[in-house]
């Protein structure tokens, strides 16, 4: 494995000189012009990185299995990789619902200034969609609609689908009665942000209460680490007993049950509080 690694370095620092040569070789020969694109440059590969965070499972459980000499953290942290991949997922549509749902709060502040400012309907929420992604993947329904007459309650009711933008629903509300009873669109609008804003404070103020909790469990399951530690400290080897021995096999076992069924029921604590 130390070999290994070696490799792998001494490899990377070949390509990055070759790299840096054949750079300069064109800059020189080439009249000063741009190098051609690389398929693995640094630029090019941070994303990739940026993307498969999942995959940093793997040098961490090959370091563990180099200073165990076993085998069981790389199986263990193969298995992680996917575990890994479907939390950050689930992170990522989090985080894409919360910037839609403050995009379709843009939206309704956007259309009611602009309708304020003399534009109709149909104009000031082609001007609000230039400054928001708050529609999605129905971004073009609706601009058609809204550009060409057409029905643009149910184009809103059809984007209020995606995840996050259930206030576009209010919005077709909103247009629904302004066209059928010449109601000020843009007072219902105002009336739709301020409730928007309303219900998002609520969330960010739940989600700092939990905070704490989610600190606290964080900082428990990294108890087993810190034991581990200190047993190195102690001029132990705990790796050795815990991969090399049926009692310690056992315990790395019996712990692991126990670490994950802690975790899950802490989430599942911490969930129902939001929930709530």
């Amino acid at each position: 494995m130390y070999a290994a690694a070696v490799c792998v370095g001494a490899a990377a620092w070949l390509t990055a000189g070759r790299e840096r040569g054949l750079t300069r070789a064109r800059l020189l020969f080439a009249g000063g012009g741009a190098p051609e694109p690389s398929w693995w440059t640094w630029q090019r590969l941070l994303p990739v990185l940026r993307l498969r965070r999942e995959w940093l499972c793997l040098p961490v459980a090959m370091l563990l299995a180099v200073l165990g000499e076993s085998v069981l953290p790389l199986m263990a942290g193969a298995a992680a990789v996917p575990l890994v991949k479907r939390q950050l997922a689930a992170r990522e549509r989090v985080r894409a619902r919360e910037l839609r749902a403050e995009g379709v709060i843009t939206l309704c502040g956007a259309v009611a200034g602009e309708l304020r400012a003399g534009m109709q309907p149909g104009q000031a929420l082609l001007f609000g969609t230039r400054s928001t992604d708050a529609l999605g993947a129905s971004e073009g329904a609706v601009v058609a609609a809204a550009r060409f007459g057409g029905d643009v309650p149910q184009a809103l009711r059809e984007a209020a689908r995606e995840p996050g933008a259930d206030g576009l629903a209010g919005v077709s509300a909103c247009w629904r009665v302004a066209v059928d009873s010449g109601a000020g669109l843009a007072a219902g609008l105002d009336r739709l942000e301020a409730a928007l804003r309303a219900e998002r404070d609520q969330r960010e103020d739940v989600r700092t209460q939990l905070a704490g909790a989610r600190s606290t469990i964080g900082l428990l399951a990294l108890l087993p680490v810190v034991g581990l530690a200190m047993g190195w400290a102690l001029g132990a080897d705990p790796l050795r007993v815990l991969l090399h021995t049926p009692a310690g096999l056992m315990c790395l076992l019996v712990g692991g049950l126990l670490e994950a069924a802690g975790l899950w029921w802490a989430a599942r604590i911490v969930r129902k509080g939001k929930g709530a």
